[in-house]
């Protein structure tokens, strides 16, 4: 499932304004990206890198807007509900847009993971994972507006909605999880 078009098209509207403009879809991946890969929930540092993909955020909705984001984005990964709701076009936009968001999301979901990751070994299933978001990352024309076209675009979305939990419970779960407080007797 996606986040409802409004949503996307409102956050695509608000980042029009930006130094660099990036898609909804390409900045969700690389705050999910970085998040996974353990970079951590502080503001100030989801921030510095949203700054590097969209250039100076001088806008107050903008700011606002990236750190409502970044909670959700929070409470979907250390949550109980064990899902990532995808910032992507709504069902009803053209297949083509929507294949485009998804590789937008991949590529920004590589970039943040790869910003936070750096050199740490994964495990082989991790790695089969960031490979699989790479091709996905590739075939971002490569639907065509059909019947197979809906099912394979459905498949792949409902991959990256758990996908990601997998490189999250590797690489930062230990980190996200508050300790266990002693108990007193």
């Amino acid at each position: 499932m996606s986040i409802e078009n409004s949503a996307y098209a409102a956050f695509a509207t608000l980042l029009a304004g930006c130094t660099h403009p990036a898609s909804p879809a390409e900045l969700h991946g690389l705050l999910l990206g970085r998040s996974c890969a353990g970079a951590g929930f502080e503001p100030a540092n989801w921030l510095l890198d949203a700054t590097d993909l969209l250039g100076e955020i001088s806008d107050e909705k903008v700011r606002q807007a990236l750190l409502g984001l970044q909670e959700m984005v929070k409470g979907e990964l250390t949550g109980s509900d064990i899902t990532v709701v995808l910032l992507l076009p709504s069902d009803d936009a053209p297949l083509a847009e929507r294949a485009l968001a998804l590789g937008q999301w991949c590529q920004g979901f590589l970039a943040g993971f790869g910003l936070a990751a750096g050199d740490r070994a994964l495990s082989a299933e991790s790695m089969e994972v960031l490979q699989d978001l790479a091709a996905i990352a590739q075939v971002q024309g490569g639907l065509e507006e059909s019947e197979d076209g809906e099912s394979d675009y459905m498949e792949v979305a409902e991959y990256l909605r758990v996908a990601p939990l997998l490189l999250f419970s590797e690489c930062a779960g230990a980190v996200a999880q508050p300790a266990a407080k002693p108990s007193l007797h």
